[in-house]
């Protein structure tokens, strides 16, 4: 029997990166991001009816420049995980597989999400 000496996968030493794979990694981190998020808007409410002290503490954490640099990541996680989930939708039904359409549809997406989240926070 012959040995086969190719490997079985590619490897990080010979496989090179994608555009295309760096937006799915992002796509996946993003919806972490999201969860954490999410809890951040139950504790928000959780503060909400506790009372006022415990929700003054919540607001001042909120306008710290901690608290609007998690805010504004969050608003950009969550627009890039929906307009990047509507770019899954289209290839659901067909649409955009190639690649040229894909790397342009990833680029749209990402600058979206900015101009998006940019704009959301400008209002």
């Amino acid at each position: 029997m012959e040995k086969n000496t190719s490997p079985l996968s590619p490897h990080l030493q010979i496989y090179k990166w994608q555009f295309s794979s760096l937006l799915s990694i992002t796509h996946r981190m993003t919806g972490v991001f999201n969860v954490g998020g999410f809890f951040l808007i139950v504790l928000w409410v959780l503060f909400l009816a506790t009372g006022p002290e415990y929700y003054n503490f919540y607001q001042k954490f909120l306008k710290s420049l901690v608290g609007k640099f998690i805010l504004v990541g969050f608003t950009w996680s969550f627009v890039y995980h929906m307009l990047n989930g509507i770019r899954h939708l289209a290839w659901d039904f067909g649409y955009g597989y190639e690649i040229k359409i894909a790397n342009l549809s990833g680029v749209v997406v990402l600058f979206l999400s900015i101009l998006t989240t940019f704009f959301i926070w400008i209002i």
